[in-house]
């Protein structure tokens, strides 16, 4: 079998300790979760700087890589191994995640915010499905695919509901880009879960900083012509803000990502991290004031039951998996 699987129906991530699909699910939910403050604090930054987007995730990236590189420290101090680096992965995952965070940012410019988040998160779930389907062999069967759709569905309706992204706003370049984005993550999510499989991986922490560090050197050259610092006369606030950008929606959001990406089937992956949009309206009505409307609701609701779904089908299949190996 392909994948390394447990006695107990664990998958087991490269280079680290069993990893069960349940603790995998959770550790996407949290990155999810934290990935959708990253915008909160991100507004917070561009009202009261002029840092812009792309500088702010080129220190996105090079702050999380130092508070790792920090934790790598303790953790060689704590008497764990030195883990094998396979460059051309880590270069593989760090240009796919300059990619899609670069080209997201791009889309945006240029078709706007709703255009633009919805074609990236639309077009990733798709673009994943159909490569773990022709790549890995992994099946939605119809659950799944219904699952998917309602994720789906539920995005478009949080987006297009709140009165953005008509059709004549649509960009055709910027939808171009858009779909660049999609690809860098769906690439990034397949490789993950392919090294996953094998049991051939470094560890996460090692794929983590990698991957960072790799991205930050493609950003940097973007970041320099944007605009590298932070012109404010609130230098304590802004740093306080980026910093919380480095460790939580970053170093933390990522490591477990890529920890729960590889226990845990690509597909399920995509719609899980759907959550990073609904954390996001939420914190957009608690910290911003902005109204709750209908389409908020429903749209939340709906990504939510598909992600439940997608969860308890996830478990079920991992315990016949388990079964099948134990029974053979």
């Amino acid at each position: 079998m392909s994948n390394a699987v447990s006695t107990q129906g664990a998958v087991v991530a490269p280079g680290s300790p069993a990893l069960s699909v349940g603790r995998g699910l959770l550790y996407l939910i949290v990155a999810g979760v934290a990935w959708g403050t990253a915008g909160a604090a991100a507004l917070l930054v561009f009202q009261s700087s002029e840092l812009r987007p792309i500088a702010l995730s080129f220190w996105r990236c090079a702050g999380g890589l130092v508070l790792l590189l920090v934790a790598g420290l303790l953790r060689r101090r704590g008497g764990r191994a030195r883990a094998k680096v396979r460059p051309g992965r880590m270069i593989a995952l760090g240009v796919a995640l300059a990619v899609f965070q670069t080209a997201y940012f791009a889309a945006v410019s240029a078709t706007g915010l709703a255009v633009g988040t919805v074609v990236t998160l639309g077009a990733g779930p798709v673009l994943i499905a159909l490569g773990a389907r022709l790549l890995l062999g992994e099946r939605l069967g119809i659950g799944g695919v219904l699952a998917v759709a309602g994720a789906l569905a539920g995005l478009v309706v949080l987006v297009f509901g709140e009165g953005g992204g008509g059709p004549g706003e649509v960009d055709p370049a910027g939808v171009l880009l858009a779909i660049g984005s999609a690809a860098g993550y769906a690439v990034m999510t397949l490789l993950t879960r392919w090294w996953g499989r094998d049991g051939s991986g470094a560890d996460t922490h090692t794929t983590t900083v990698w991957t960072f560090a790799i991205a930050a050197l493609c950003l940097l050259p973007f970041a320099a012509v944007e605009g590298l610092l932070p012109h404010t006369d609130q230098l304590g606030r802004i740093l306080g803000l980026m910093l919380y950008v480095a460790a939580v929606p970053t170093a933390l959001a990522y490591a477990l990502y890529f920890a729960g990406a590889a226990a845990v089937r690509s597909a399920t992956v995509s719609v899980i991290m759907l959550l990073e949009p609904v954390s996001a309206a939420i914190l957009a009505v608690l910290a911003f004031g902005e109204h709750l409307t209908a389409a908020t609701v429903v749209g939340t609701l709906l990504m939510l039951l598909a992600l439940a779904g997608l969860a308890v089908a996830e478990t079920r299949t991992a315990a016949r998996t388990s079964l099948s190996a134990v029974r053979t």
